[in-house]
């Protein structure tokens, strides 16, 4: 790595390595994604092949986290020790293995919702669950799952002489639907639109699709994520050496 550091580029090596235009190169500096470029007498900026690999790293988050995760990510690598920043990286992992978790629970929920249509079978009472319980098994607020209902999105059964919120089978598959379409970026009234149609057969054939779609982009992102894994491991290593140098 050492060697790399004293490899000498300009500003456009940099943006025809990285992909990148020599405008964004400095913008993305200005940002914190790739550390500063050395200056030289005249005032050009000096770089070496760690910030190709800082940029493409960016490229790979960005793609799986999204720019503005990423670029705070990057920011955040080049103060962090090694362990702290794979721990950062590993995060971004977590996430896109729980979203694909849930958009598979979604689409078993779907399929419950189907073979329910054709057969009219019932709940029993002993699958319900309080809001506590299905907000922590959704990993959403109490409050969130109040306002989906609000909006027509669920339904509770109260049945408490305090009128406590509780949710049977069907409630607990529509939410882990709703779970899912909002985390793929859809708006409330988009998901109430096919909440609503969910028991005619073309509602339940187009959130089928949209899950399909939502696990592809999932599968996406994964990708680009392990792209970037050998160039954030070379960020992170020369971070180290310029910290222990």
């Amino acid at each position: 790595m050492c060697g790399s550091r004293r490899v000498r580029l300009r500003t456009v090596d940099v943006a025809r390595e990285a992909g990148y235009s020599v405008q964004q190169v400095r913008d993305l500096e200005r940002l914190g994604v790739i550390p500063r470029a050395a200056r030289s007498g005249n005032g050009y900026r000096s770089y070496t092949p760690v910030h190709v690999r800082a940029l493409r790293a960016y490229r790979g988050l960005a793609g799986a986290a999204g720019p503005v995760a990423a670029r705070q990510l990057m920011a955040q690598l080049h103060t962090k020790t090694p362990a702290a920043a794979a721990s950062a990286v590993n995060a971004v992992h977590v996430r896109l293995a729980r979203d694909r978790e849930e958009a598979v629970r979604a689409q078993q929920a779907l399929r419950a919702i189907q073979t329910e249509a054709g057969t009219g079978d019932g709940e029993q009472d002993g699958d319900a669950m309080t809001i506590t319980e299905l907000s922590g098994a959704l990993g959403v607020r109490p409050s969130a799952l109040r306002f989906w209902e609000r909006e027509g999105l669920i339904a509770s059964e109260r049945v408490t002489s305090l009128r406590a919120r509780r949710y049977g089978l069907p409630a607990i598959r529509a939410a882990r639907i709703v779970v899912a379409l909002r985390g793929a970026g859809y708006g409330i009234p988009a998901v109430r639109d096919i909440m609503h149609s969910l028991h005619r057969l073309g509602g339940l054939e187009e959130a089928e699709d949209l899950l399909r779609r939502r696990l592809d982009q999932i599968a996406m992102k994964t990708v680009a994520l392990l792209r970037a894994g050998s160039d954030l491991a070379a960020v992170i290593a020369a971070d180290q050496d310029m910290t222990m140098s």
